[in-house]
């Protein structure tokens, strides 16, 4: 059975307003995360699109929006239909928690739900895998970005 949670953290040289913005305006989003482009409707139950060049198309709903500290979203897994709406069975829970560290953020992501999904074993630990190495890659561009933009 896949383990259920991945849990990373990282300190981005950015205040936390500037962390906040490039973790919820999908101009921002499209740019360090979902390299084909993002949609979102900032707001409990809103709509998430994310699109990447290589892995397609990702659906999300948005879950918490608690600026500038917390934010969290379903989006769907691997095994998941393109273009399905994230659902039980299909999806797992991104969580982003927003702390202040000096004249920086420290930003987690927590990702649960691989237990659950409605895949084989296999492919759920393939999905779990597949996130561990992609948080790690996509943490680093996203405080590279951070420390950059001008949010």
């Amino acid at each position: 059975m896949a383990p259920d949670t991945i849990e990373r953290e990282i300190t981005i040289a950015a205040p936390v307003e500037r962390v906040w913005t490039i973790l919820t305006r999908a101009e921002h989003i499209g740019s360090w995360f979902a390299d084909a482009g993002a949609e979102i409707d900032l707001r409990p139950g809103g709509a998430m699109v994310m699109r990447w060049a290589e892995h397609g198309t990702t659906h999300a709903r948005v879950e918490a929006v608690e600026p500038p500290r917390r934010f969290a979203y379903r989006w769907t897994s691997h095994h998941a239909e393109e273009g399905a709406e994230p659902a039980e069975g299909n999806s797992t829970l991104v969580e982003f928690t927003l702390t202040p560290e000096g004249d920086g953020t420290r930003l987690r992501v927590l990702e649960s739900g691989f237990a659950s999904l409605a895949t084989t074993d296999e492919q759920a630990g393939r999905n779990y895998e597949d996130n561990v190495g992609g948080w790690k890659q996509m943490l680093s561009r996203a405080s590279e970005y951070a420390e950059k933009v001008a949010a």
